[in-house]
């Protein structure tokens, strides 16, 4: 098949995501990659290059026996980068699995909504983007304290007898993530099930499927493509979240975006701050990478 020559106006419309990746992502990763190859010092900035972009691709290689590593073997050193990985990992994955709880009805409601309700729905849906999202976060401050709201709710209520203790913890973190990232969830669960063919379901009721059959049968499995959008949009930006944990967590908290904003800013130690960046990203893109290729492997055998 011949392939169709592109204008000069094309090939710039097709290039500009590219540009853009190279400009505001790729470019700023390679900074970060140098400076977690250089080593702490007292100065201006806080660094000393092992080698510069300056020196140039034969310079660079020269240099490539010289190279010690010294940030990314310091993780095998130092527990509280894995301990943060870790602990960042299990919240942002409890935040994902409650919001994809909580998001699924509510997209499923709004899917199934006359069509004239809609707009309305989503509008209300991401209502809380009007608003500044760290006005947001602080307002959790005053429902989570023991003299908040929600405590003097419930013993209002005489639910309980004295104060939850919630505030500066890690559920006070899961919870102000899910309430953050609702929408980032909702809407590609409703994009989803809103595209699916009502006739589906009609046909798997009219052969005797239950309700309950339909949904896990019909509804569920067709909704995939949602679910793991709203997943990765939640849980990859959750993961490294630094403005939450530092706000409703306690000191007991441990996140690689507050340990990575200690390095940077406290300890002064850009190199390992750099280097724990660089891997976070490794073990956030690489699975995401790998999920993909499946994902284009199995569309591919089903076509």
């Amino acid at each position: 098949m011949m392939r169709r020559k592109l204008n000069v106006g094309q090939r710039l419309v097709l290039g500009a995501p590219y540009l853009w990746i190279g400009l505001f992502f790729l470019a700023p990763m390679a900074l970060i990659a140098k400076i977690s190859l250089s080593r702490p010092a007292q100065a201006r900035p806080p660094y000393e290059p092992v080698f510069s972009f300056g020196d140039g691709f034969s310079g660079l290689v020269k240099k490539l026996g010289s190279l010690t590593f010294e940030a990314y073997q310091s993780f095998g050193e130092d527990r509280l980068y894995l301990d943060s990985y870790l602990n960042s990992l299990a919240i942002a994955g409890v935040s994902t699995l409650l919001m994809l709880l909580v998001a699924y009805p509510f997209a499923l409601a709004m899917a199934r909504a006359p069509a004239r309700v809609r707009p309305l729905l989503i509008g209300l849906a991401v209502a809380p983007f009007w608003t500044s999202f760290l006005i947001r976060v602080y307002a959790w401050i005053a429902l989570l304290k023991d003299e908040g709201l929600i405590n003097h709710a419930l013993m209002a209520l005489h639910v309980i007898d004295a104060p939850l203790s919630i505030y500066a913890t890690n559920v006070a973190v899961v919870i102000g993530i899910v309430y953050s990232y609702l929408p980032f969830m909702l809407l590609p669960l409703y994009s989803a099930l809103a595209r699916q063919d009502p006739a589906l379901r009609e046909a798997a009721a009219d052969l005797g499927a239950s309700p309950a059959q339909v949904f896990w049968r019909v509804t569920l499995p067709l909704s995939r493509s949602g679910v793991f959008a709203g997943c990765l949009l939640v849980f990859i930006p959750a993961v490294g979240e630094f403005v939450i944990p530092d706000l409703l967590g306690g000191s007991e908290t441990l996140m690689i975006g507050k340990t990575l904003w200690s390095d940077f800013f406290a300890n002064r130690d850009w190199p390992s701050a750099s280097a724990a960046a660089i891997i976070l990203l490794a073990l956030l893109i690489g699975p995401l990478l790998i999920a993909e290729r499946a994902r284009l492997r199995a569309d591919g055998e089903r076509s």
